[in-house]
């Protein structure tokens, strides 16, 4: 329930600085042997792991059928019908028993749409469910993704940035903060380029970037980049919602 000037403003600042790290990334991932061998990272675990993904693809990938489709869509759909009707239940809910609870936002029938679906989702992983990515369930999440990305861009106003800079210097602040604490943990511990880059887009891209920047590195590894950024989403989902309790306590 963010005002449309203000939700402008900083859906337009997320893309921008958040893009402008990526290019980083991008950049460091093509010189990721040279910062590898200067920094005395060992690179033999990343190889390994391309060996076990393109196994596990060999060894599992098949085309997918139409049953397969439909059980995609199906899971996808369902699980949101079943979000939105425990939104609608919990909330009422909470306004007559958690009158307190309007503070904290659990009077949003949003929050307890997003919390159900994220943890529905969770959930699944640690079922057959899963065997669906075999047949490219990722893929189809991917494009319902980029539906989502373009809707939530269509908010967008780059001028609003020229109205209200103060946006922009968070935004920039928050990356640097981010940026710094990614490159001198990766130096300190000497991990590899690409751990760093993919792990660090896992969580300010998410699944719409963190492939292509894992991809960059060699086209094996882009499942990895999925893998991270979807425990990104889910670990982003209930952090996020405990960040905006604590920010609301931030005198404007």
């Amino acid at each position: 329930e963010v005002g449309d000037d203000i939700f402008s403003t900083l859906i337009t600042v997320d893309i921008v600085v958040a893009n402008f790290w990526m290019a980083i990334l991008l950049y460091m991932a093509s010189k990721h042997k040279q910062i590898d061998a200067k920094v005395g990272a060992d690179t033999s675990g990343i190889e390994v792991l391309r060996l076990k993904v393109e196994k596990f693809e060999r060894e599992n990938s098949r085309i997918a059928s139409l049953n397969d489709l439909i059980y995609i869509v199906a899971f996808g759909f369902g699980v949101c019908g079943l979000a939105h009707w425990g939104a609608d239940l919990i909330t009422p809910w909470m306004k007559v028993n958690v009158p307190w609870g309007a503070e904290y936002s659990l009077h949003s029938s949003f929050l307890w749409l997003v919390m159900i679906a994220t943890t529905i989702g969770v959930g699944a992983s640690f079922t057959r469910v899963r065997s669906l990515e075999s047949v490219g369930a990722s893929k189809i999440g991917s494009v319902c993704l980029y539906f989502l990305v373009a809707t939530i861009g269509l908010h967008m106003d780059i001028t609003r940035i020229v109205e209200a800079p103060k946006f922009l210097l968070l935004g920039v602040i928050w990356m640097a903060v981010h940026a710094i604490l990614m490159l001198v943990v990766a130096r300190i511990i000497k991990a590899p380029v690409f751990y760093m880059a993919v792990g660090s887009q896992a969580n300010v891209g998410a699944a719409a970037s963190a492939p292509v920047v894992a991809a960059a590195f060699h086209p094996a590894l882009a499942p990895v980049g999925v893998l991270l950024a979807i425990l990104g989403y889910a670990l982003g989902t209930y952090m996020a919602y405990l960040c905006g309790i604590i920010m609301s306590g931030v005198p404007v």
